[in-house]
C-alpha cells in the first residue's frame, strides 16, 4: 500500500489537547510531523534534531496530531525535521526489520534510573523478548522489575525504544501504554515474527 505523504501545518499557539499518556510538557518549541503508516497515522515530535515523543495507531491525521500537540508548552509547528526516521518507521510498519539505535533521543524529563532502563530496552533486538526482571538486570538494577514496568509506561518514544519487547516472567503480556494497549503490543510482536503458544510468547527470535 502506498504511503500518504507527511502532513505539515503551522501552529504558533496550540492549546493543550488530549494526548495518550501524561508525559508532562516538553519545554522547547517542538516540531511535529504527521504521516500515514500500515500501523495507522503516526506523529513524531522533535526539537533540535532530537526525538521527544512518538504516537501511532491513530485512525486519522487529526487524531495523531492531537495526541502529541498537548505536550508542547509553547506551541508547535509542523516541519519535516527527520525524514529518514519517518521512512524507517513506515518501513517498520510494513514488517521490514529496522533498528533505531542511531536515532537521537531527547532524554530531558527522565530520571537517571529511567534513562538507564530505557537505554537497555533500546538494545533488545528485533523479534526477541525479555522479561521485566531481565531488563532490570541489564540496566544495572537487578530486582527492580516492578520499577522497570513503570519506566516502560513512561516511555515517550515507543517503537524507537521497543518496550513492546518486554513481557512477564512467564512470557505473558503484562501491559502496554501506547495506543491500542495489549492488542497493539501483540500485533507488533507478531509483525516481528514472534511465535506464541496459546497466550504465551516463545522466548526466541522470531526471525
Amino acid at each position: 500500500m502506498a504511503e500518504i505523504a507527511p502532513s505539515f501545518r503551522t501552529t504558533r499557539h496550540c492549546k493543550p489537547q488530549r494526548h495518550d499518556s501524561d508525559f508532562g510538557r516538553l519545554g522547547k518549541t517542538a516540531e511535529i510531523c504527521v504521516f500515514s503508516t500500515a500501523l495507522g497515522w503516526m506523529a513524531i515530535v522533535g526539537s533540535a534534531g532530537r526525538l521527544q515523543a512518538l504516537s501511532f495507531g491513530h485512525a486519522s491525521e487529526d487524531d495523531a496530531w492531537n495526541a502529541l500537540v498537548g505536550l508542547c508548552r509553547r506551541g508547535a509547528r509542523s516541519r519535516r525535521w527527520d525524514e529518514s526516521l519517518m521512512r524507517k518507521l513506515q518501513a517498520y510498519a510494513q514488517g521490514e526489520k529496522q533498528a533505531f539505535l542511531d536515532v537521537a533521543i531527547d532524554w530531558s524529563g527522565y530520571t537517571a534510573f529511567q534513562r538507564a532502563v530505557l537505554e537497555a530496552c533500546r538494545r533488545i533486538p528485533w523479534g526477541e523478548v525479555i522479561s521485566y526482571g531481565e531488563l532490570a538486570r541489564r540496566a544495572g538494577h537487578p530486582g527492580a522489575a516492578r520499577a522497570v514496568g513503570q519506566c516502560m509506561a513512561a516511555n515517550r518514544t515507543p517503537l524507537v525504544i521497543p518496550c513492546h519487547r518486554v513481557v512477564g516472567t512467564d512470557g505473558r503480556l503484562c501491559g502496554y501504554s501506547a495506543h491500542g494497549g495489549l492488542a497493539t503490543k501483540r500485533r507488533l510482536l507478531e509483525l516481528e515474527g514472534v511465535r506464541w503458544t496459546g497466550t504465551t510468547v516463545n522466548r526466541q527470535a522470531g526471525r
